[in-house]
């Protein structure tokens, strides 16, 4: 989790973090959301692989267009995993209800 931390305060957020908003919401404690770290772990993965010379020349925009734009409107959609949680605000996400299996 240190990488992947490192990677999204010392990156992503500086890059590409734009303006947090009711219509583009950020949580501050964005490792509190199982989603959301889950989602960034991926992004990061891909990242350390698209940037790797090995990867070519095209896989910095491969990554931009395939990954980076597609997950951070997932992320910060107003109905994502940071829904409720405002500018310096986290609340924490209700999962739905389940009832047991019968059988």
């Amino acid at each position: 989790m240190e990488g992947l931390t490192t990677w999204v305060h010392d990156l992503l957020l500086p890059v590409y973090g734009r303006e947090v908003s009711s219509s583009s919401p950020w949580c501050p404690q964005w490792w509190e959301h199982l989603e959301a770290v889950a989602q960034l772990h991926a992004l990061w993965m891909a990242w350390q692989e698209l940037t790797d010379p090995a990867a070519g020349m095209s896989g910095p925009a491969v990554w931009h267009r395939d990954y980076l734009w597609p997950l951070m409107h997932t992320l910060r959609d107003p109905n994502g995993p940071f829904a409720g949680c405002r500018a310096g605000g986290h609340r924490p996400k209700e999962m739905p209800p389940t009832e047991p299996y019968p059988g």
